[in-house]
């Protein structure tokens, strides 16, 4: 991307409080080698902001009315999978941690995190890594009691289960569809028949339920120290 070249990362930042959008241009503007480049104040604007200003990085707030955050921030990787999102989030909850890595968001940060850290974890997720807050308390295996085998009452189909499979990689029906030599419109109804059967709300909470239930708490291998050390040098 031509801000690459330049050495600028733009970033566009969607909050709903009209306060939080300018003390996040604020720190975007005030952290070297990084500029704000819009604050769309609706969902429904983001997609279209992204498009004509083409930013390198997307800072959310994943606060009240997750879903519908996490269904735009879908739409966000489907389109531009080489933008890095970045969540300020209210909750700690590693479920919830979980439920945003699985919608591609690839940095999750406390909303009361520091410039410094919002900056490094800008520069991380645009490297590939996954940051998550080191506020968040990592969930140690003595702490939590072993996890039971997630088994629907109706059990998946073979091909359902690979379409599941699929689903835990990321993979959109499109996807999925050429991976597996099936229309994308038969991917669309075995997704309807997991969902079913799982109990789930959604894609990303079908997912949520099958990582969560491989390992308990957060199953992204981002509460690594790796993962969530701020100190590791990023070359961009």
């Amino acid at each position: 991307m031509a801000s690459t070249a330049r050495g600028v990362t733009r970033v566009l930042l969607l909050a709903d409080a009209p306060v939080l959008r300018r003390g996040l241009v604020s720190m975007i503007n005030e952290t070297a080698g990084m500029q704000s480049v819009g604050t769309p104040g609706e969902l429904r604007r983001a997609l279209t902001l992204a498009e004509s200003a083409r930013p390198d990085a997307v800072v959310v707030e994943l606060g009240q009315g997750r879903a519908a955050t996490l269904n735009a921030c879908r739409d966000l990787r489907r389109r531009f999978p080489r933008v890095a999102i970045i969540a300020l989030a209210t909750s700690e909850d590693p479920g919830v941690v979980n439920e945003a890595l699985a919608a591609g968001i690839r940095g999750y940060l406390m909303i009361n995190t520091s410039p410094t850290l919002l900056g490094w974890a800008i520069l991380a997720a645009r490297a590939g890594r996954t940051v998550v807050d080191p506020q968040i308390r990592r969930v140690e295996p003595s702490d939590v009691p072993a996890a039971k085998p997630f088994t629907p009452e109706v059990p998946l189909t073979r091909r359902e289960q690979d379409v599941l499979d699929e689903l835990l990689q990321g993979q959109s029906n499109r996807t999925i569809g050429r991976n597996l030599f099936i229309s994308e419109d038969t991917v669309k109804s075995h997704v309807k028949a997991i969902l079913r059967k799982l109990g789930a709300r959604d894609r990303a909470h079908a997912v949520s339920l099958v990582l969560s239930s491989r390992s308990p708490g957060c199953t992204c291998g981002a509460h690594s120290p790796q993962a969530t050390t701020p100190d590791v040098t990023v070359d961009i």
